[in-house]
């Protein structure tokens, strides 16, 4: 056993402690009850001249709570547990979660692991339990971006919940309407995608973008164009830019992150059936890259049946590869009362989501099993419960940095 002390931090004492099976480390601070009497203070010398493979080693086999407390120790054990090799070896043991935002959900959200059918809760700080939980606007890559104070919005909010950080940023003027919020996170940061505009109706719009690099807002023009007003689905992130599929008529558009350009889609592509489309909703496998459409086909504004599209990049084409069994065809046209406004969808692990504001259950396709299911009705949400359920994929991960 022995004691670990960085100056000006309080020390955590990291013991060994031998069984018949096998030799394990866990950790306690000082005033923990499982911490030993009389620990041995280690030479800080000899600890910060241990070689990094034997460092890692030894992290390896302390419990995940514990490397989350000695990133505050120094900045080489911050580095080691941060480091893309450890992260990648270690990322297995990190749960991903599907995350419910409701207005009826105060002060925490309600997470459902796909992989062990189960629930649990994640609780939000005071900062954020102050407002409302439906201010959460969109996740990516284990961040979360809130909007605070909804009533009068003048910043919004990265949160980490793994690391519990979170960052506060200022938008670029106040007032500041905006609609069609996106996250998007890369190895090199994140950046925010919003549709702002003055607070005359007849105003033009503007594509407002924040990068997390040089912490600055950018604007672009020529939103109203290619995305009327009142159009409400996010976009997907996909190959640099965020894609849109409109209705009235059916258009894909797209707009490039980096210098906000717009381009709409053209050719034979742009759609994939010759059917009335009733809705087309589009999402992305951001490992993979690829591009999938989720549309609704049938006729005077029913929707019959519902497919799936896989968009070929080589050749420009959409290749359909699922179809709904039509008994949950009709369960989920039902429940969305054919509003297909309500209607969105979005990607999480292998899985392609099909949500509604107002139903509480999510209909899922598994693209590696090719198996429909759905989401049970989450038990922590009272009987009568109201529309607006927002789902969000969450991926905890320990290097996203606010």
């Amino acid at each position: 056993m022995f004691r670990l002390r960085a100056h000006g931090k309080k020390p955590i004492t990291i013991t060994t402690t031998t069984t018949t099976a096998s030799t394990f480390l866990y950790w306690s601070p000082e005033s923990s009850p499982t911490a030993l009497s009389s620990p041995t203070n280690m030479d800080p010398t000899i600890w910060s001249n241990l070689p990094n493979h034997l460092l890692e080693h030894i992290l390896s086999l302390l419990p995940f709570k514990t490397l989350l407390t000695l990133r505050s120790i120094s900045r080489h054990l911050r580095s080691l547990i941060l480091s893309p090799s450890f992260i990648s070896d270690h990322s297995f043991s990190l749960p991903s979660f599907l995350l419910l935002s409701h207005p009826q959900s105060f002060n925490s959200f309600p997470l459902f692991n796909p992989n062990l059918i189960s629930w649990c809760t994640l609780p939000l700080p005071r900062s954020l339990s102050l407002t409302c939980a439906s201010s959460l606007l969109s996740s990516s890559n284990g961040l979360l971006c809130f909007s605070l104070s909804p009533s009068s919005v003048s910043s919004l909010s990265i949160f980490n919940p793994l690391t519990r950080s979170s960052r506060s940023i200022k938008l670029p003027c106040y007032p500041f309407p905006f609609e069609l919020l996106s996250l998007v996170t890369s190895p090199q940061g994140y950046k925010i995608f919003t549709l702002c505009s003055s607070s005359s109706a007849a105003s033009s719009r503007s594509v407002c973008l924040y990068d997390s690099g040089d912490r600055s807002w950018r604007k672009f023009g020529g939103v109203d164009q290619v995305l009327p007003r009142g159009f409400n689905q996010d976009g997907v992130f996909y190959n640099g830019s965020l894609y849109f599929a409109r209705s009235e008529p059916f258009l894909i558009v797209s707009v490039d992150l980096n210098d906000g350009k717009w381009t709409t889609a053209t050719g034979d592509g742009v759609f994939p059936a010759d059917d009335e489309i009733t809705f087309a909703r589009l999402v992305s496998d951001p490992e993979k890259k690829i591009l999938y459409m989720v549309g609704g086909i049938g006729s005077n504004g029913i929707c019959r049946s519902i497919k799936i599209w896989e968009f070929k990049e080589e050749t420009e084409s959409w290749i359909e590869v699922e179809t709904l069994p039509d008994i949950v065809c009709r369960k989920f046209t039902s429940v969305c009362y054919h509003n297909y406004e309500h209607v969105y969808c979005l990607w999480h692990k292998e899985m392609i989501c099909v949500c509604c504001y107002n139903w509480p259950e999510i209909l899922f396709f598994h693209v590696g099993r090719r198996t429909w299911h759905w989401v049970p009705k989450c038990p922590s949400l009272p009987e009568k419960w109201s529309c607006g359920f927002r789902w969000f994929s969450f991926v905890p991960s320990l290097s996203a940095s606010v």
